[in-house]
Formats: structure tokens, C-alpha cells, sequence
């Protein structure tokens, strides 16, 4: 049974984005599912030893449909439980900075896999905004280099190999301890260690709410486990009066009729 929702944690995955044009990696139609050899563009070993697959990775980048993509309403959703007063932080393994753009404050958000708008020397650690080294792509470089060092450059994200930030991680855990009501939404569960907070919070007594289009490894310690669009479901879930009621999530049943109860 819920209690009043004071504090509440959320941690988001690609499926939120989607409906921005953003494709998700490991979904049905995913990026990596219909393209398997895209993944090596995001493996950090695969990355520093072959310029080929870096000058591939520079021409992805260039390409990604994130560039163009706006908020939707999933995003502007978390806008409205902030301004609510009852979200505590956001937890996101999305890395196209789009809970911000929708209007969320940079310090609410914990970006666990970091972010495709800035670039990282890996040899000296020289930060930089990404247009600038996409600039210089579409002026004719294959892969360019770190203007400080002449290092390596990628983007500001964590590819497969590197670890997590530990500060990020810190934080993540303590909101997911200090939390009442967890709501995790577009992500498979299934990337560690961002899959465990959702564990995390349900063990230290929180609510569990699982919003996403496929099962997830949680969804039998769920509280409620809802499946319609993001764009609807997350609007719903934000502007419904019986987040803070002592009724069983599971029988809410429409989404869509949340915000008219």
C-alpha cells in the first residue's frame, strides 16, 4: 500500500527517448540489435587501437538523430514532478542531455553514463563541446585529436571497458536509499550497475514502479508494473492525485484517466 509519495526517485533508460526519434540500443528494433557490429564503436579497447573505428564512431556521432530530437512529453513529465516538489533526483543511462532541455535543473539530473555533447581527451582528460570537434569532421577530419595534447578524443560517455563515475554512483545510491517511491521508466534493467538502484530502493522499503514496454528482471518485486506509451503513462503518473493516496498502484488501470481522478 502507498503511503503519501514525498520523495521521489526516478531512473530513465533509452525508451523514454524514443518517441523523440531517438532509436533504442537493445529493444526489438534497437540500434545494436539490427546493427551488432555498432556496438564496437562504443567499446573503449576496440576504440584506442583501430583509427577505423574511431573515424566510424566520428561519423555516427555526426549522424546521431539526437542532434535534432526534442523533449517529449516523458521527459516534460519529470519536469512536473519536480516542480511538484516531490522529485528528489533523476537517475538517467540516457546521454542526450534531453530531461535538461526539457527544462529539468542540471543538478537534479545524475547522468550515469555521462554525455554525448562533450568530449574527453582520454590521454590528458581535456574537456571540449562536441560541435566544435564535429566541426572539424565535417571540415574534412577522419578523427581528430585533442588540441591540448594531441590525444585521443571521444565523447564525454562510457563505453564498454571504462568504469562508471564513482562520484555519479554515490549520489545515484543515496537517492535511491532516500527515497519512498522509485520509478524506473524506458530501461530494460538489465545494465549494471544502473539496474541495481531500482533493487536498492525496493529493499530499503521504497515503492517500485516499473514503466516499460518489455518485461525487466524486476518486475516481480514490483509494486506496479505499467506497460502503455511513456508519453502517456509518465503524464499520467505524474499528474495523478492518488500518487499520494493509500491505494494500490496496481489498480489504477488507465492511464489516461489518472490526471481526471
Amino acid at each position: 500500500m502507498f503511503g503519501a509519495a514525498r520523495r521521489i526517485t526516478a531512473l530513465t533508460g533509452a525508451g523514454v527517448s524514443t518517441a523523440s526519434g531517438i532509436p533504442d540500443f537493445r529493444g526489438p528494433d534497437g540500434l545494436w540489435t539490427r546493427n551488432p557490429q555498432a556496438a564496437r564503436l562504443s567499446d573503449i579497447d576496440s576504440y584506442l587501437a583501430d583509427e577505423d573505428v574511431r573515424a566510424q564512431a566520428w561519423r555516427a556521432r555526426a549522424e546521431n538523430p539526437a542532434w535534432h530530437a526534442e523533449p517529449n512529453a516523458a521527459h516534460r513529465a519529470f519536469v512536473d514532478l519536480d516542480a511538484s516538489g516531490r522529485l528528489g533526483a533523476l537517475l538517467t543511462q540516457n546521454i542526450d542531455e534531453l530531461h535538461q532541455r526539457a527544462g529539468l535543473a542540471r543538478d537534479r539530473v545524475l547522468e550515469l553514463h555521462g554525455t554525448m555533447r562533450r568530449t574527453v581527451c582520454v590521454h590528458c582528460g581535456a574537456t571540449g563541446v562536441m560541435t566544435d570537434a564535429l566541426q572539424r569532421v565535417a571540415e574534412g577530419e577522419r578523427d581528430p585529436d585533442c588540441r591540448s595534447c594531441g590525444g585521443i578524443l571521444k565523447s564525454a560517455t562510457v563505453f564498454f571497458g571504462q568504469a562508471l563515475d564513482t562520484d555519479v554512483l554515490r549520489e545515484a545510491r543515496r537517492a535511491s536509499l532516500d527515497c519512498d517511491l522509485f520509478i524506473a521508466a524506458g530501461t530494460s534493467l538489465t545494465v549494471y550497475p544502473a539496474a541495481a538502484f531500482a533493487e536498492l530502493a525496493a529493499k530499503a522499503g521504497a515503492k517500485l514502479v516499473i514503466c516499460n514496454a518489455e518485461p525487466t528482471p524486476y518486475d516481480e518485486i514490483a509494486d506496479a508494473v505499467l506497460r502503455g506509451p511513456l508519453t502517456e503513462v509518465l503524464p499520467g503518473l505524474a499528474a495523478a492525485p492518488r500518487i499520494n493516496s493509500a491505494e494500490p498502484l496496481r489498480s489504477w488501470g488507465d492511464p489516461s484517466t489518472w490526471g481526471q481522478m
